[in-house]
């Protein structure tokens, strides 16, 4: 009983330090990283009607932070360094994180704020990232419309696939979306198996990068100062709205798992240092924040 409710009240934890330690087996399974993605995010969609989707003001500040504030992220650090500001600009454009619904629920917040959230920012990034990110790495042999089509292509039906399928089974097949409801918290658990394999291809990319280590340092370290400041300003932005937890949770946790996949595919590889250390940032920060609402009640 004590190994459960230690690996339940410290799943996070435990789930990074499995992907760093057996980083050699688990990078194998990174093919399922997408599928966890579509998983996670089809279970978060299913638990919020479209008609409970409203849009707040408070949303529409996280937003402006979310995609002006990462492309002056950008503009600011790429002449220091390309990579840092690749690194940490993702960090803060990525989406929330589908399990970031469950956190907000067990620390008190509002899920259907948040949920609407979700989906608000996984559906400007699934805008902005085709827009941009051929502008900051040309992919070879395509211009910029090529490339456009070919990110759009992959990173729109990932993020917007999981919210239409959960309307429309919803809508056309309510018995096997009541029964997605059933299993809706399992959204944290496939979140920390996802962990789990980021974990392996961050410390990956480390362990086989050929430099003394420096560039990735500054990246770790740039991704823990976009983190901090993500959660306490939407804390801040939530409280001025009476919803400081959905605040804090839309703008700070991060669907990490998406970024690193991003980074690989998109982006310099060793920008996915940034995304990949935010998973530590984050779930330390939620580790402690869970911990603290327990001590509470």
């Amino acid at each position: 009983m004590f190994i459960l409710r230690f690996l339940k009240n410290w799943t996070l934890p435990v789930a990074m330090l499995t992907g760093a330690i057996g980083y050699s087996f688990f990078i194998h399974f990174s093919f399922l990283t997408a599928y966890l993605i579509f998983a996670m995010l089809l279970l978060t969609f299913c638990k919020v009607s479209p008609r409970e989707l409203r849009i707040k003001p408070l949303h529409a500040w996280l937003l402006l932070i979310q995609v002006v504030g990462a492309l002056a992220v950008y503009l600011a650090l790429y002449r220091f360094n390309k990579v840092v500001a690749e690194g940490v600009m993702i960090c803060v454009l990525c989406p929330t994180a589908a399990a970031a619904a469950v956190t907000t629920t067990k620390l008190g917040g509002s899920a259907a704020s948040l949920t609407t959230y979700t989906l608000l920012s996984n559906l400007a990034v699934a805008i902005v990232v085709p827009l941009f990110f051929p502008l900051v790495e040309p992919q070879p042999g395509l211009r910029f419309w090529g490339a456009f089509l070919l990110i759009l292509g992959k990173v729109f039906p990932l993020l917007i696939f999981p919210f239409l399928t959960a309307w429309g089974l919803k809508r056309w097949v309510p018995s096997v979306h009541r029964q997605l409801l059933r299993v809706a918290d399992m959204a944290f658990y496939l979140w920390a198996v996802s962990i789990v394999i980021v974990t392996a291809l961050t410390v990956h990319s480390i362990a086989n990068d050929p430099g003394n280590g420096l560039v990735e340092t500054v990246v770790a370290l740039g991704a823990l100062v976009a983190c901090l400041l993500q959660f306490v300003l939407g804390k801040r932005i939530g409280d001025a709205y009476r919803d400081g937890v959905s605040g804090r949770q839309a703008l700070g946790q991060k669907n990490t798992i998406l970024a690193i996949w991003m980074a690989h595919t998109y982006l310099n590889p060793l920008s996915a240092v940034g995304p990949g250390a935010y998973v530590l940032w984050q779930n330390l920060i939620i580790s402690w924040l869970l911990w603290k609402r327990r001590r509470a009640v």
